[in-house]
């Protein structure tokens, strides 16, 4: 049987969840579906997902496999698109993941704007509070905030994400507007309790001030910190990207404002530079030419960087 068919068969049904599922979007029986995977595993010597009553697994092989069925999908696709629209119209589909704060506030909606310019590139995006394995999570494309470039991967800087000390006008008119960073010695703070330090460094002409956020709350999610700021709990530290409209309707206010945060990149993060399917190098591109600049979009408009 056609392997390329096959091939495009095994990478629906992984991503659909069903042999029926795949088979109706390409048109097909669910016994021809079926025919091809077997076809498939027949080849390749192995067998490519477990089969239950329940549910689809893949086998350590269809693991390995499915990368590569993926990437010849990808590429047969560009080409014909190219050789019959000259190259304008991308199509495929990709799994994009970032953290959720990132994911509201700025990664969703240009995800809208992309797929307005590239209509037929469908996206499902998934957020995890975690960083993911792109393999095992069958990633395309993660936005990651991170100073690291992990082994093994590949990572272009999209922009930078600056934090800003922040708390509730309530909170400060009760507890008092410190001036100094000594002053946040007396305060609560609001803290997050993974991905960021307990420890805040505190940079302003060239001199750095370490203080130790003594947090009466934690939280484990971005959205968690900023609503109880909000409801006056005390200091947070927050992203830009994140409370931008916030502090631009003074909702929060910042705290020390001329000292600057330790900053983190917002990468993109992918698994190879070669052969990568059209939609993800116009993505990538995308999101690049949105966020990137001198200063991201986000911190223009509020002028809360650091």
């Amino acid at each position: 049987m056609d392997r390329l068919t096959a091939m495009r068969v095994f990478v629906e049904i992984v991503d659909r969840g069903s042999v029926s599922a795949a088979a109706d979007v390409l048109g097909m029986s669910r016994a021809m579906a079926s025919r091809y995977l077997e076809s498939l595993e027949d080849w390749l010597g192995a067998r490519l997902l477990h089969r239950t009553t329940r549910r689809l697994a893949l086998s350590d092989a269809g693991e390995q496999a499915l990368a590569n069925c993926r990437e010849v999908v990808a590429l047969t696709d560009d080409v014909r698109v190219q050789a019959s629209q000259g190259g304008i119209e991308a199509r495929g589909r990709l799994r994009l993941t970032s953290s959720p704060s990132f994911a509201q506030a700025q990664l969703t909606s240009a995800v809208v704007a992309f797929q307005a310019l590239h209509p037929m590139v469908e996206i499902d995006l998934v957020v995890y509070d975690r960083t993911v394995n792109l393999v095992e999570d069958r990633i395309d494309l993660a936005v990651r905030l991170s100073n690291r470039i992990d082994p093994g991967l590949v990572a272009r800087r999209l922009a930078i994400c600056h934090s800003v000390l922040c708390a509730s006008p309530t909170y400060l008119a009760s507890m008092g507007v410190p001036t100094m960073p000594e002053d946040l010695r007396a305060h609560s703070f609001i803290t997050h309790s993974a991905g960021f330090a307990p420890a805040y460094n505190l940079r302003l002409g060239g001199q750095i001030t370490t203080i130790e956020a003594k947090g009466i709350l934690s939280a484990n999610e971005t959205s968690v910190v900023r609503a109880a700021a909000l409801a006056g709990a005390g200091i947070a530290m927050l992203p830009t990207f994140y409370v931008g409209e916030d502090l631009a309707r003074g909702a929060l206010l910042p705290v020390l404002p001329d000292y600057g945060l330790d900053p983190l990149d917002i990468q993109a993060v992918y698994l190879s530079r070669r052969h990568q399917p059209k939609p993800l190098r116009l993505l990538i591109e995308f999101l690049a030419d949105r966020f990137g600049g001198e200063v991201a979009p986000w911190d223009a408009v509020t002028h809360a960087a650091p």
